[in-house]
């Protein structure tokens, strides 16, 4: 079978490629009945990202227990991060997961768990256990808290969580993006033009997401037999901390050629800071992110990224919220969704 593309559904449609992209990705600018008109096309054609529409509705039609609750109706969202007031890519994924939970009958509701309760262990005054039916965590990183939350007897799913490090993994669904197929291409396409000192930027200790962006990048430069000088490396999310480092490499004559960064955020904070040292992306240095979040579309020059496809990880937690709710003994399920590397003029293409 034919597998249907953004341009099919703008061919169906008689619109833009663009304009069905930004409806796809959930990325604003078109009205909603444009982007209504354009989704339903997509689950009618049978869109990769939409196969779960089709499935919960189908099952939702055969099972009443899974789109009209008893009782519980809430979803909480649990996030210790204010990713909601920004571009970030978790802001445009809930956005298609509350919609998808309001068609079977649920509400999401935000718990913001303030520094104060990840210390202490303390749940949020705003949440009550007995009207939630799950608890969602994005941007949920302390891993005793986590466990926490785990013990509270509700279907609980992460959406990324902690590094793994050491092995150890909480006893509850994840989802991810796919954090190491694009890393890995784009080690190798960059070492297939010449480029040999390649560094990575960001802590990986951070987040389990980004150790697996920070082991991808180690592995490929591993298999491809090429050398990483700790020097290269700067593993930390903080501008001043990094600052301080890439100006004792700017006067050691030792910055990498390119630096992949664990996020869009991370890699606007070099290019700022390498900017105050006098060095300019991409002709003196250059940068790749992870997100594809708006900003990076709108910089000069355009970064080179990985496209997180938010509508997808939506659906994907949809499914997992849905099918452990109905069946809570089900085995432990760890997911990662596809990404898309998309090369911009930050590294030259």
């Amino acid at each position: 079978m034919k597998r249907v593309t953004i341009q099919d559904i703008a061919d169906a449609l008689g619109i833009s490629r663009n304009t069905v992209s930004k409806a796809i990705n959930n990325s604003g600018g078109l009205a909603d009945a444009t982007r209504d008109k354009i989704l339903k096309k997509a689950v009618e054609m049978g869109y990769k990202q939409f196969s779960y529409v089709s499935i919960l509705a189908e099952a939702a039609a055969n099972d009443p227990t899974l789109s009209v609750p008893a009782g519980r109706t809430e979803v909480a969202l649990f996030t210790a991060s204010f990713f909601t007031q920004s571009n970030h890519f978790a802001s445009l994924m809930v956005d298609g997961l509350e919609q998808e939970l309001q068609r079977l009958g649920y509400t999401l509701k935000l718990h913001f768990v303030s520094p104060a309760d990840l210390s202490a262990r303390m749940l949020p005054a705003t949440f009550i256990k007995e009207e939630a039916a799950a608890v969602l965590c994005i941007e949920m990183f302390n891993y005793a808290y986590d466990e926490m939350l785990c013990g509270l007897g509700l279907p609980v799913l992460f959406v990324d969580g902690p590094n793994k490090r050491d092995g150890t993994s909480l006893p509850a669904d994840q989802l991810y993006m796919d954090n190491t197929t694009n890393i890995t291409r784009l080690v190798n396409d960059l070492l297939a033009r010449g480029v040999r000192r390649i560094g990575f930027v960001g802590d990986p200790m951070h987040c389990q997401s980004f150790f697996e962006r920070y082991t991808a990048y180690r592995t490929a430069m591993l298999l491809a037999g090429a050398p990483v000088d700790e020097d290269w490396c700067l593993p930390s999310n903080h501008a001043h901390i990094n600052a301080g480092r890439l100006a004792t490499l700017v006067r050691q004559d030792k910055l990498a050629e390119v630096y992949l960064c664990a996020n869009d955020f991370i890699a606007l904070d070099i290019q700022r800071t390498l900017g105050t040292l006098g060095k300019e992306v991409p002709r003196d240095v250059m940068l790749a992110g992870f997100d594809d979040a708006p900003v990076s579309r709108m910089v000069t020059p355009g970064l080179t990224t990985i496209h997180i496809h938010s509508q997808a990880m939506a659906f994907s937690a949809v499914q997992l919220l849905m099918t452990r709710i109905k069946e809570p003994d089900l085995d432990y399920r760890t997911i990662h969704t596809e990404t898309e590397l998309i090369y911009r003029d930050s590294t030259n293409p």
